[in-house]
């Protein structure tokens, strides 16, 4: 993927903002949100970047080493997340919105034009916004967003794992996989588990 999409952006604006989450499906753990900013004119092509494309069509193996390059070439990035409590107290969208703006609102200058992954958003901050449905296949800033979101996940889901051993959170990471369908079916919820997410399979309504 190149920046084909940020570049006519840039003729008139710098400070271009990539946002995308991961784990809304998940049934435990956090909402995790990244913002990137690359700088202008940035160009990936024959470097590392050039592989860079929706965190969900890589391996698992590319993602972790492409997201410390991101890391690397990008202005400024920052990451947030809303953890399960407050998932069920908001509701799975409105945590969703609020680890986007939480993101944004850590990076250390505001950006000047956010293109945020998907067909909704709910801005807390005053910086305009495009939303761009699968802007993680199609836009360079989003889909290295989306590549560090979800290894940043992926990595609080292991060490879950680790602490909550029966549930193979290491493995699925908190989706509702039939091997983690049937470790809630066995054990119940961890502390780490969304109440507000029913499992029909289970008979709950």
């Amino acid at each position: 993927m190149n920046t084909d999409y940020e570049y006519p952006i840039w003729q008139d604006t710098s400070l271009v903002c990539g946002i995308d989450e991961a784990g809304r499906g998940p049934l435990a753990g956090p909402v995790v949100a990244a913002a990137v900013v690359f700088p202008r004119w940035f160009s990936p092509e024959n470097g590392p970047l050039a592989a860079i494309d929706d965190s969900k069509k890589l391996s698992a193996e590319l993602r972790e080493k492409l997201a410390p390059a991101v890391k690397e070439a990008a202005l400024s990035w920052a990451i947030a997340s809303v953890e399960h409590e407050d998932i069920d107290r908001l509701n799975i969208f409105q945590a969703t919105m609020l680890a986007m703006n939480n993101s944004v609102a850590s990076l250390p200058e505001h950006p000047e034009l956010l293109l945020v992954d998907g067909n909704r958003f709910r801005p807390l901050l005053p910086v305009p916004y495009e939303t761009i449905v699968k802007g993680d296949s199609k836009v360079f800033s989003i889909a290295a967003a989306s590549i560090i979101a979800k290894t940043s996940r992926d990595g609080l889901m292991r060490e879950y794992g680790r602490q909550y051993p029966r549930y193979g959170f290491e493995r699925h990471f908190g989706y509702p996989t039939a091997e983690h369908i049937r470790a809630i079916a066995r054990y119940g919820r961890c502390p780490i588990h969304r109440k507000s997410f029913k499992l029909k399979q289970l008979g709950e309504k």
